[in-house]
């Protein structure tokens, strides 16, 4: 490793995006002081972690850059640096291996955030990296010194370089609350507003089912709908019922595209196949047989083996004549309608979209209105579904805004 420097470096963010700066600066031998507004570093990738790490995707790719939508180009320029192949590798080095899952997802061999976190955190503290946790950055003093809340008082550090990685806006509790978006356009830095992404809706059920059934869930259900750009589109996969709506994977994965529909419309509108495998024929068929004294709930559990949730969302959207229609029944069945009103508070979202506009930083994530801050991870202006897309991406923002902050240093030796 080379020989300490005169010059520091302060990274402000724990998370995987400023954690790996902070390695990747540590080893270009720059003094480096990471800041933390929380007591403890990667909180949210430790909480996103407990069902299971997901670290990345095995996607080839092209397909796997097609997942960031509008952003695909310049993600795929950050990927290009380390991607999937890359995060993988930099495990391992921490003695954590991998495995691909089923649905392609990488995760370590034993699923848990927690060892490879300690590990990363060990290394870094080993390699020099210098650790302020309770620091919470509040902008700039006269003379462009960082400020900070700490349990002792402000405190100012100075720095020749910063790397901000802030995270977005959901998942407040765990550090990333948005509190630095009036602070960089303050200083002229372009923010588009912090949306939730990754993200329940809200639908607006009677009170029978929100009582009855909110948390059941859903599967396996196709979700059909019609993008913002006209295409009639469809998705297998899970989701919850939740008390005011829908939530859960395939929704997330689709959220983008329904946040757009109901900002442009008002609401977005999805239909759900709640027998996914089965015609409407069939099922017709199956409903229009004498059902003799068996009740209709017992009759739709015979003939269709939908119960539960499932019959419930049925009795919300037809009334009783319908409900003994088969025709009716039956195609409903294959298309439930239902109007999205709105998504969930961001706060409440996997991830947030908009962030530090791509626009305002060049390739290296510098700003431009502020030469020597850089930016990186889920505070800037792009998002991707869940499956291991998202943190990919932090990774990979992270390591290009450090490489940015060295060539920059660099190039200006009497800084």
């Amino acid at each position: 490793m080379p020989g300490p420097s005169s010059r520091r470096v302060a990274v402000v963010g724990g998370g995987p995006a400023g954690l790996i700066a902070a390695e990747r600066l540590c080893a270009a031998g720059l003094a480096v002081d990471l800041y933390e507004a929380k007591g403890s570093v990667g909180r949210k990738f430790l909480i996103a972690g407990k069902g299971g790490l997901n670290l990345t995707h095995s996607d080839p790719p092209a397909r796997f850059a097609a997942r960031y939508r509008e952003r695909e180009a310049a993600v795929a320029r950050w990927l290009a640096r380390f991607d999937a192949a890359a995060l993988r590798d930099w495990a391992r080095g921490l003695g954590v291996d991998t495995y691909v899952g089923s649905s392609g997802r990488v995760f370590p061999l034993d699923r848990k955030a927690a060892p490879l976190l300690r590990g990363w955190v060990r290394r870094l503290r080993d390699q020099g990296v210098s650790f302020h946790v309770h620091h919470r950055w509040t902008g700039w003093a006269v003379g462009g010194a960082l400020r900070f809340d700490t349990p002792g008082g402000e405190r100012l550090a100075a720095a020749d370089a910063t790397v901000l990685a802030l995270g977005g806006a959901s998942w407040p509790q765990l550090g990333s609350d948005g509190g630095w978006v009036p602070l960089l356009q303050a200083r002229g830095v372009d923010v588009a507003p912090l949306q939730p992404a990754n993200c329940g809706f809200d639908i607006g059920w009677s009170a029978h089912l929100a009582e009855r059934h909110a948390g059941a869930p859903l599967k396996p259900v196709v979700v059909h709908w019609t993008g913002p750009d006209g295409a009639a589109q469809s998705l297998q996969g899970e989701c919850v019922l939740t008390g005011t709506g829908l939530e859960g994977s395939v929704i997330y994965a689709i959220s983008a595209q329904l946040r757009e529909l109901v900002e442009r419309d008002g609401r977005a509108a999805i239909a759900l196949d709640l027998a996914p495998g089965r015609d409407e024929a069939t099922l017709r068929e199956a409903l229009g047989r004498p059902r003799g004294g068996r009740s209709l709930s017992e009759h739709l559990r015979r003939a269709t083996g939908l119960h539960g949730a499932k019959a419930a969302l049925l009795r919300e959207v037809l009334d009783g004549a319908a409900m003994q229609d088969p025709v009716r029944l039956a195609a409903t069945i294959k298309r439930l309608p239902l109007r999205l009103a709105r998504p969930r508070p961001v706060d409440e979202a996997i991830s947030s979209a908009g962030g530090v506009r791509l626009e305002a930083l060049d390739d290296a994530l510098m700003t431009r209105a502020l030469p020597g801050l850089f930016c990186a991870g889920e505070m800037l202006d792009w998002e991707a579904p869940t499956g291991g897309y998202l943190l990919t991406a932090c990774f990979a923002s992270g390591l290009v805004a450090a490489e940015g902050a060295i060539d920059w240093l660099d190039a200006s030796p009497a800084r």
